[in-house]
């Protein structure tokens, strides 16, 4: 019994051999040491930027091709780009390409702009022109021109003049209304063989106005698109027995009566019912 307890106790180790267990690290230094580390990664990833940043601007990345494309017939494609060339910041890389598209429609007749960036080192730009079908006049005094999607644009209204294009006069925001019923109305006066409508104007209240390019005057009155056209078509369908029977040219017309158009020929006053208008 002697010798095995002997032998157990020489296998024994001394209590302050053994392994003590690990101990914890304070609050405080692990996050000094969470703080370190994201300080580490933080300046890495500012480093990492700036040197972007400084290799972005380096010359081999300067624009060398810009290419227009689109159909336009007002500006050509080297004015275009003269036009715009000089608004662009950057190069290829660090070009903001909203600001490059803002530069481009700022070119005289340029509707819309779509830029994109074309490798190497160019920029590829699709243009919509403005198509005018009437000139505007502005409560300001400015004329300007409204184009297909009755929108108003300003441009060198001389570039215009020549195309015999009729004009609108109404508040601001009410082109596109304008432009719609001055498409409606034209082919409808036309059948009067007074002559073309040159001018179409809507007042403040509402009130619309026809001015003929042979000099007459038709107040159109109020009312919403329905009205104003039924009551339009029944003025030219009774207008052509008027003429007849006077034989005089159309001086003025006000369609604003009840049941009938108070009309002045050269010369002559008369009051005509409205005729009634068959439905096929």
């Amino acid at each position: 019994m002697t010798s095995f307890a002997a032998a157990a106790t020489h296998h024994r180790l001394p209590r302050a051999m053994q392994a003590a267990p690990a101990l914890a690290l304070p609050t405080d230094v692990r996050l000094m040491q969470g703080t370190a580390n994201a300080i580490f990664v933080l300046g890495g990833l500012v480093l990492l930027a700036a040197a972007a940043l400084w290799a972005a601007r380096l010359p081999m990345f300067s624009l060398r091709v810009i290419k227009v494309e689109g159909e336009f017939s007002r500006s050509s494609e080297s004015t275009i780009r003269a036009n715009a060339a000089p608004k662009l910041k950057g190069n290829f890389v660090t070009m903001d390409l909203r600001q490059a598209r803002r530069a481009f429609e700022a070119v005289p007749w340029v509707r819309q702009a779509v830029v994109r960036r074309v490798w190497p080192m160019g920029l590829a730009v699709q243009l919509q022109e403005h198509r005018p079908l009437a000139l505007w006049a502005a409560a300001d005094g400015n004329d300007k021109v409204v184009n297909s999607y009755g929108e108003v644009f300003e441009v060198n209204t001389g570039d215009v003049e020549d195309e015999a294009l009729p004009s609108l006069a109404g508040p601001d925001g009410s082109a596109r209304q304008m432009l719609a019923m001055q498409q409606r109305l034209a082919p409808l006066l036309a059948q009067l063989g007074a002559g073309d409508l040159s001018q179409l104007s809507l007042s403040a209240r509402g009130s619309w106005r026809a001015d003929l390019d042979k000099g007459a005057v038709l107040e159109l009155g109020r009312g919403n698109d329905a009205e104003l056209l039924a009551r339009t078509t029944r003025f030219v369908a009774t207008m052509p027995r008027v003429m007849a029977a006077y034989r005089r040219p159309l001086q003025s017309a006000d369609l604003r009566h009840q049941g009938g158009f108070a009309v002045r020929m050269h010369g002559v006053t008369t009051q005509a019912p409205a005729a009634t208008v068959k439905k096929k």
